[in-house]
This record gives structure tokens, C-alpha cells and sequence, in this order.
């Protein structure tokens, strides 16, 4: 038993040390003095003075997390009515094809999605003259199209877990369809759709190829100003943005953890 122990604490130590080690390393060398990300010149916090005016980066990150935001709320309300298609209206014509169709964004290739995208932008900008650039829109759109399939599945599984007794007592007293839905339904799987809309922004936020494929001139994200750095060399700042990431991410893990420790305490 100690053996075994020991083993499990061995690759345990191993597990954690891979993925929070590199991300130590980030936050340490984002306080060098050196213009070298990765050589160590001293301390300084110069890099985060710097980070402060560079505006290309700051264009870029207001950019993400405004297209990351809007992206997850459309993501988030498409998705969970998707779910709900699928899970309370039973069994209609071409429920299987609605169901592949939703959920194939999961297993398609991103050049294939953003290649596809393109056309698709390319050919209505002939049609219709819209979008007569690509830029926020197009990639609001790019995104919303492959997080709600993520959205779908979350709340897919947590309706088909869901007591559906509740609903239907709510009908017994009376209550219309549209009132079930805003004061049972949707409440017992709000936790579902935050996580839908976490994952959704997260994926926004940290995608690359598909928004190379549908973004234009000036509408450079974060992901795409940082990648075209590291073809010249990535500077301490970027680390320095990256370390702030953390720091937020972090933060928002503590006062869960807290939050959730505390109902658990009152309960």
C-alpha cells in the first residue's frame, strides 16, 4: 500500500509540475530586465510600464475580450436552445441530421471551419455587400458558430440528467409552457450554461486559425498579434500580459472555491 502511494503521489507530482510549471516560469521571467524573454537580466517590472503603452497589444486584447464576450452570450443563448430542441421536443423529422450538423464543429478541423467561413463571407460580400470588411462581425460570427456546439452538449447532458417531474408539476398548477421554462427549467440549468459560456469565451479568446481565416486589415486579436511576435521574438511584455491573465484566472478560481466552500459550510 505504501508502494502504491507513493506511486500515485510520484505521478501526481510529475502531472501538476507539467502544467504549472511552465506557467511559473511565464510569471517569473515577465519581472526580467533583460529585452530577452528568456534570459534572465535582474528584476524589474519595467515590462509591465511597457505593456501599458504598447498599443497594439491593448487594441488587441480589448478586441478579444470584446468579441470573446459577445461571442459567448450568442453562443450561450443558440446552444441552449439547441439542447433544448433535443432533449424536450422528442423525436421529429430530421432530428438526427440537426444533431450531426450541430455537433460536427466538434470533430471538423479549424482550417477547414475557418477556410469554409471565408467563402462563406466572400461569397455574401458578393451577393449582398455585406460584410463590406471583415473584421469584429465576422469573427463574432466565426466563433459563435463553433462554441455553441460546446454549449448544446453541456446543457444536452445536464437537461437529460434533470428530473423532468419538476416541469411537469409546474403544468399541473397550472403554469404555461413559456413560465416553466423561465422559472423551472432555465434556473436548474443555469450552473450548465455558465460553464457553456466560460468555455465558449475561453475558446474565443485563445483562438487563432480561424480568426486568421475571416479577420481583416486592423482587426488583429490577441492570439494573432502574439503569434506574429514570435516569428521576431517574444518580448518580457508579452509576459508580463500573460502573467495579468493569470492573475485574473486565479483570482476568479479562489473566489469560487470560496464561494462554493461556504454554501457547503451553511448547508
Amino acid at each position: 500500500m505504501r508502494r502504491q502511494s507513493r506511486l500515485i503521489l510520484t505521478v501526481l507530482a510529475f502531472g501538476y509540475a507539467f502544467l504549472y510549471i511552465p506557467l511559473v516560469s511565464v510569471v517569473v521571467y515577465s519581472f526580467n530586465d533583460s529585452r530577452l524573454a528568456a534570459v534572465w537580466g535582474g528584476f524589474s517590472t519595467r515590462w509591465y510600464g511597457e505593456l501599458l503603452k504598447n498599443e497594439q497589444i491593448l487594441d488587441a486584447t480589448f478586441l478579444s475580450l470584446q468579441i470573446a464576450a459577445t461571442s459567448a452570450t450568442f453562443a450561450t443563448i443558440l446552444g441552449t436552445m439547441a439542447g433544448l430542441v433535443l432533449v424536450r421536443f422528442g423525436r421529429f423529422r430530421g432530428k438526427t441530421l440537426f444533431s450531426g450538423m450541430l455537433t460536427s464543429p466538434l470533430v471538423m478541423p479549424e482550417v477547414i471551419t475557418g477556410l469554409s467561413l471565408l467563402l462563406l463571407f466572400v461569397t455574401l460580400q458578393q451577393l449582398v455587400g455585406w460584410p463590406g470588411q471583415r473584421g469584429f462581425s465576422t469573427i463574432t460570427i466565426a466563433h459563435t458558430t463553433f462554441s455553441m456546439a460546446y454549449v448544446a452538449v453541456i446543457v444536452r447532458s445536464r437537461l437529460a440528467a434533470m428530473d423532468q417531474s419538476l416541469e411537469d408539476a409546474a403544468m399541473d398548477l397550472g403554469c404555461r409552457p413559456t413560465r416553466v421554462l423561465f422559472d423551472v427549467t432555465l434556473p436548474l440549468i443555469a450552473p450548465a450554461m455558465i460553464a457553456g459560456w466560460l468555455l465558449s469565451f475561453t475558446l474565443s479568446l485563445d483562438d487563432l486559425v480561424i480568426a486568421s481565416f475571416v479577420s481583416g486589415p486592423g482587426s488583429n486579436t490577441l492570439p494573432m498579434v502574439i503569434f506574429s511576435k514570435v516569428k521576431l521574438g517574444v518580448t518580457p511584455d508579452i509576459n508580463a500580459l500573460a502573467s495579468i491573465f493569470i492573475l485574473i484566472v486565479s483570482t476568479g478560481l479562489v473566489i469560487s472555491w470560496l464561494l462554493l466552500r461556504r454554501r457547503t459550510t451553511a448547508s
